[in-house]
């Protein structure tokens, strides 16, 4: 056999199983499990948390360890940022994944939505999983994904404006149905 024949099998298979582990789905750390039966929890999203996280991620930070203390500080200090900014990258997901449940909620209720917003939707959740995916791989591999993690925070961020305001005005046309159905005449106006 050819050696380059050879040498391009095993590159596409190691592509496939790469590609394979990275699309798997991550399991919870240290036992921590997470409720996805509700639409609305109590806790923050996560997204608020990004100047932090990119203060944990700072290359500054971790030069200073390494200056100032040991270097197996601050191979420590590194890895368990990692492990945080994963934690992180993985609640960010499930919010993510809790506005897109939102979002189909809201569309069932709406009347004019179309196959031009579940185009939408479904474009939007490929791109995050993309990026997602991207973000994380580079976080395994100790690469600085700081801008990466940013737009990710954003798309996560932007989706929750989005469903805030769609809500705001699915309450507002329920207002204005019971305002109507209220009223003698059903014009809306109420003759005292």
């Amino acid at each position: 056999m050819n050696f380059t024949l050879i040498f391009f099998v095993s590159v596409v298979v190691a592509l496939l199983i790469l590609l394979v582990w990275t699309l798997r789905k991550p399991e919870p750390r240290n036992g921590w499990k997470f409720e996805a039966g509700s639409l609305e929890q109590p806790r923050p999203r996560h997204a608020t948390y990004l100047s932090l996280i990119r203060q944990a991620l700072s290359p500054a930070d971790i030069e200073f360890l390494a200056a100032r203390g040991s270097p197996g500080l601050a191979r420590r200090v590194r890895k368990e940022r990692r492990r945080v900014a994963l934690s992180y990258l993985n609640e960010l997901r499930n919010d993510f994944q809790r506005l897109l449940r939102l979002a189909q909620v809201i569309a069932s209720l709406s009347p004019e939505v179309g196959a031009a917003q579940e185009w939408e939707r479904f474009r939007l959740s490929f791109r995050f999983s993309c990026r997602y995916q991207i973000v994380r791989a580079g976080l395994y591999s100790g690469l600085l994904v700081l801008p990466q993690l940013s737009s990710l925070s954003q798309v996560v961020s932007e989706l929750a404006f989005r469903m805030e305001t769609a809500m705001k005005e699915l309450g507002e046309r329920a207002l204005l149905a019971a305002k109507l159905a209220s009223s003698p005449d059903r014009s809306g106006v109420d003759i005292a």
